[in-house]
């Protein structure tokens, strides 16, 4: 044995790789922070539902007046919806990260981050555009006011909605064919994927609407327990 073996430092163990925060954590306070604003809004706003931005040419003098009515509701709901977009860029990229430590190599983690950010982006921008119709000069200018909430809708809506459907399904996919997820739940997270991209056809016509708080409500639900759920190591049965 040489010197130069002789006097080699022992190599210091290989530290795991970190896996971020936790992921099921970052669902449920993006959740509570989304759910914070709706509820907020509407106790601020006495009750008074937000208006849907399908009434027509003849509705816009109401709606106008629901925003002028309740600008402080409209701005923390837009606040909050802003807020809830930084944990669920986190978690998107928590997950993908998580993914590809436990040998996905398939497209479905690119896709989760790239759903996932895609979902931030637009809430956040629903959030920024809703803050904006809270401003009293802005209030002034009705054609501006309908502008602006048919931009809030369409982001906060189908935009938000699609994208997070393509977060579910990235993380459904490798779920169900690597064994990472109970089979049920995988299954259940590709329906409500579907019924995510569905929510496209709102944008073609106003009765699909209906499935935009259908999808968007299930999958908060389920990327709550996907994320909870979700290994941190792979167990050789899952091979």
């Amino acid at each position: 044995m040489s010197a130069e073996t002789r006097t080699r430092p022992a190599e210091a163990p290989r530290k795991e790789a970190q896996g971020g925060p936790p992921p099921g954590v970052l669902a449920v306070v993006f959740t509570g922070l989304f759910l914070a604003g709706l509820v907020l809004s509407t106790v601020l706003a006495g009750g008074d539902p937000f208006p849907s931005p399908f009434g027509g040419t003849g509705a816009t003098a109401e709606i106008v007046a629901w925003f002028r009515a309740h600008s402080d509701a409209v701005r923390i709901s837009g606040a909050l919806q802003f807020a809830a977009s930084v944990p669920l860029a986190v978690y998107a990229a928590t997950v993908s990260a998580r993914l590809h430590r436990l040998g996905v190599r398939a497209p479905g983690a690119t896709i989760a981050l790239a759903g996932g950010l895609l979902a931030a982006g637009f809430l956040a921008f629903c959030g920024l555009v809703s803050w904006t119709l809270s401003r009293t000069e802005v209030l002034e200018l009705p054609s501006l006011v309908r502008a602006l909430q048919y931009l809030a809708f369409a982001t906060g809506g189908p935009g938000h909605v699609v994208t997070l459907g393509l977060l579910v399904a990235g993380i459904a996919v490798p779920g169900l064919l690597a064994g990472l997820l109970p089979r049920a739940l995988a299954v259940t997270g590709l329906v409500l994927a579907a019924v995510a991209e569905l929510s496209t056809l709102t944008l073609l016509f106003d009765g699909a609407a209906l499935l935009l708080p259908l999808a968007r409500f299930t999958c908060l639900g389920w990327l709550i327990a996907a994320g909870f759920l979700l290994p941190r190591h792979r167990t050789r049965k899952e091979h």
